[in-house]
């Protein structure tokens, strides 16, 4: 996934699609009786469908594998999406901007607004990609049961089930890896190739020692430093690290050679994507899919 900036390509195609979307006299509306609900990405989305089940109407925007969410340029539909819902879940963090330059030029009364960095307190500049930490997953889930009883209070009970349901059984077994894997492995040295996994590599109590200025580079589409480059090289060559993890949805020329290096000498290596794989698929099949990868990563690694 390329992270090249285009700020002043995005700033014209919202403007020119806010007119559009403005012109419709676009207001919060309801899909038959039910709040509608859009989340800029799928990852956010699967998790507000399910906690609104049949109680509310969800669109995703991003739901393509191959879309960058960083570089992403609205269409009309989405800006009408926008404009016209009850309720907006942004990740925020400079990771989806556009959403935000949308909201602020069409503002609509009543319209809801759950902007994920300001929920948990990190800033632009931080790591975005908070849907890798489960406490602020957590924070999310809680954020958006509180948002839909207010939307629709009738179905406060339903909603608490819902929330309760996903909470017990669909989060159940992504919870059980998670801790399963801290048990076994706390402490355990690993690298990857970029900031998606420092927010999931703490969770599980392994010891994340990739420079966390290439990570940053590497997510932010700017040119990793030499230093750090030697550095990882080092870490690899030496089996520093148990496991390689990476985002195989933005593999750059630099973490395509630390995986061949890494295969060379023996360290297993694993895969994450920054959104959901494959297309549709759920929040929780997603990350037990990945997690399970990585735990059968991390016991070859230490019988290596």
């Amino acid at each position: 996934m390329s992270r090249a900036p285009r700020l002043l390509a995005g700033l014209t195609i919202v403007t020119a699609l806010l007119a559009s979307a403005c012109s419709s006299g676009a207001t919060p509306k309801t899909s038959g009786d039910k709040p509608t609900v859009v989340a800029a990405e799928d990852f956010w989305g699967s998790i507000a469908s399910q906690l609104g089940g049949d109680h509310v109407s969800v669109t995703s925007i991003i739901t393509n594998p191959n879309a960058d969410p960083h570089d992403y340029e609205p269409t009309t539909a989405d800006a009408r999406d926008i404009a016209t819902a009850g309720y907006v879940i942004e990740n925020g963090i400079g990771y989806d901007p556009w959403v935000q330059r949308l909201l602020d030029s069409n503002p609509t009364q009543g319209r809801g607004v759950l902007n994920v960095g300001n929920l948990v307190g990190v800033p632009v500049g931080g790591n975005p990609h908070q849907w890798y930490s489960p406490t602020s997953v957590q924070k999310v889930i809680d954020a958006i049961t509180t948002e839909y009883k207010k939307l629709d209070p009738k179905d406060a009970n339903a909603f608490d089930q819902l929330r309760s349901s996903f909470e017990n059984q669909g989060l159940a077994e992504y919870h059980r890896l998670i801790d399963e894997i801290r048990t076994k492995y706390a402490g355990t040295p690993v690298g990857a190739s970029e900031s998606i996994f420092a927010e999931l590599a703490p969770a599980l109590g392994l010891k994340l020692i990739t420079p966390p200025g290439f990570l940053t580079a590497v997510s932010e589409g700017t040119d990793p430093t030499a230093a750090d480059k030697a550095t990882i090289d080092h870490q690899i060559a030496s089996r520093e690290i148990k496991v390689y993890v990476y985002n195989r949805q933005n593999a750059t020329p630099d973490v395509q050679q630390q995986i061949q290096a890494a295969q060379r000498v023996g360290i297993p290596v694993t895969t994450i994507t920054e959104t959901l794989v494959p297309e549709g698929a759920t929040f929780q099949a997603w990350q037990v899919g990945q997690l399970r990868s990585l735990e059968s990563a991390l016991a070859r690694g230490a019988a290596a």
